[in-house]
């Protein structure tokens, strides 16, 4: 399944089904064909998705004195943030234009 995010403030994102239920299981919702985060729950989502980030980074971030060149290449993964950002654009976005998100229809 591919999730289409939609708001009439701005362009869909579009993400595959696995980062889809992560970004919906973050911001507490259930991972459904249709759904619709509300402009009054949208300031609790994106609380959520700068939480799981920060909390993702922390986890992930190698003490400093082993970062070499040859790990960072070798731990060349997209991060936790990098996939939220469409995301977490599309919600601020949708909030400062008063505007619900919705998915799957």
């Amino acid at each position: 399944m591919i999730y289409k995010f939609k708001s009439q403030a701005a362009g869909d994102v579009i993400m595959l089904q696995v980062t889809g239920d992560q970004m919906l299981a973050i911001v507490g919702k259930t991972a459904t064909p249709r759904g619709i985060i509300t402009v009054a729950q949208i300031p609790a989502a994106l609380a959520a998705l700068e939480a799981a980030c920060a909390a993702h980074e922390a986890a992930q971030s190698p003490p400093q004195e082993k970062l070499t060149l040859e790990h960072e290449v070798e731990d060349d993964k997209v991060e936790l943030r990098h996939r939220a950002a469409p995301f977490i654009d599309l919600l601020r976005t949708s909030a400062q234009a008063g505007k619900d998100v919705v998915w799957g229809v």
